[in-house]
């Protein structure tokens, strides 16, 4: 039941070869409704797309969800179904997210065996962190009420199959900063009649990899990286502005809010001593992810009842992750499928020669419907 392997590796490629930006997703969202009516779901299309699936009398309701958008990467892929979009591809696997998804939908369509409703959520523009937040504000909790709600990436360097997660956090926060300092500019042959910029900058970019282990612990799992850093300067005109952007990385709302305070406490008293002005801004683009016990739970019992590898307490990830807005909402579970260790599949996450593994699409379909069955389960007699 459901689409044999070779469907699902064919609609992944046709996914791959089209890849769109974040609230781009236009020919993406228009394949994924049409598959979803053809399989008899009610279909609703909005910022995203929503597909209903009922089965039985059960009032309980859960939310899968998939992300459609693609990464402003030119791929160097040279495989059959590489993107026909220019500097645009598909190397997160979002992809293989959808397909999964669909598979999963497409094989409980046929085969209902539960009862209550599941609810398939495809967000746009996990990428920025702002397609789950745009749904949720459109209402889609609000029409569709779900008492949990899920999600699966696919991991590369880990054993093909393989179930990753843990109860808690599993994904941190992203936030990104811009520290912008005004000098005063000048000959380059007389730094003393001026204030220089780039040295300023320099010293204030120094400074801030003190707060990791100086003012916060070193295992806390914090990462400030300074990722920019414009100035106005010419070959012998020292810059009398710079501007220093960057991310910071956290597992805590403390810490993540403890990070901003430092950072301008260290750039306005970098800037008082030099006789400069600063600002900073400081911003949450993706918050931590946190993983409830009852749904992590029922994850693990899902993956080893479908004979996978499972570890249920992994380490939290450096990443982010979008889907932290609808675990804040509601009681969920974010788990990684290991993609494989060698090859285009073993390459990094958003790399030009990275691909998803077919092999797992499968694995990831069967999972879901294996999830949907234990947390909306047959009544005795139905």
């Amino acid at each position: 039941m459901g689409f044999d392997t070779d469907q699902m590796s064919a609609l992944r490629h046709e996914f791959h070869r089209f890849p769109e930006l974040g609230f781009q997703e236009d020919r993406t969202k228009a394949k994924v409704a049409s598959l979803l009516r053809d399989m008899g779901l009610e279909v609703h299309e909005g910022v995203g797309v929503v597909g209903i699936l009922r089965a039985g009398t059960g009032n309980r309701a859960i939310g899968l969800r998939a992300d459609m958008d693609a990464l402003p990467i030119s791929e160097a892929s040279a495989h059959d179904y590489v993107s026909q979009t220019p500097s645009v591809m598909h190397a997160c696997g979002h992809d293989g997210h959808m397909t999964m998804l669909l598979g999963a939908a497409k094989a409980l369509s046929e085969s209902p065996e539960f009862d209550g409703t599941v609810v398939f959520i495809f967000q746009p523009n996990e990428e920025h962190g702002l397609g789950a937040k745009a749904m949720i504000d459109e209402g889609v909790l609000a029409r569709f009420p779900v008492e949990e709600v899920y999600a699966i990436h696919n991991l590369p360097g880990a054993p093909v199959g393989q179930v990753l997660t843990r109860p808690g956090q599993i994904c941190s926060s992203e936030s990104l900063f811009e520290i912008a300092i005004t000098g005063q500019g000048g000959h380059a042959s007389m730094p003393q009649a001026g204030r220089d910029a780039i040295t300023i900058g320099a010293e204030i970019v120094q400074a801030l990899q003190t707060i990791v282990s100086r003012k916060l612990a070193p295992g806390a799992g914090v990462v400030v990286s300074v990722t920019e850093f414009l100035t106005d300067g010419q070959r012998n005109v020292l810059p009398g502005h710079a501007t220093l952007k960057g991310d910071v990385r956290a597992r805590s709302p403390e810490d993540r809010i403890a990070v901003e305070g430092f950072m301008r406490q260290i750039a306005n008293g970098i800037a008082q001593a030099h006789g400069v002005s600063v600002d900073v801004s400081y911003n949450a683009e993706f918050i931590e992810t946190m993983n409830a016990k009852g749904p992590t739970e029922a994850v693990v019992r899902a993956a080893m009842s479908a004979g996978l590898e499972t570890i249920s307490n992994c380490q939290p990830m450096s990443f982010s992750e979008d889907f932290a807005h609808f675990s804040a909402a509601v009681p969920g579970c974010f788990l990684m499928l290991g993609n494989g260790e060698v090859g285009p599949h073993g390459q990094p996450l958003h790399s030009d020669n990275y691909d998803f593994n077919d092999a797992i699409l499968p694995i990831g379909a069967a999972f879901w419907t294996t999830l949907v069955r234990d947390r909306l389960p047959e009544q005795e007699g139905y």
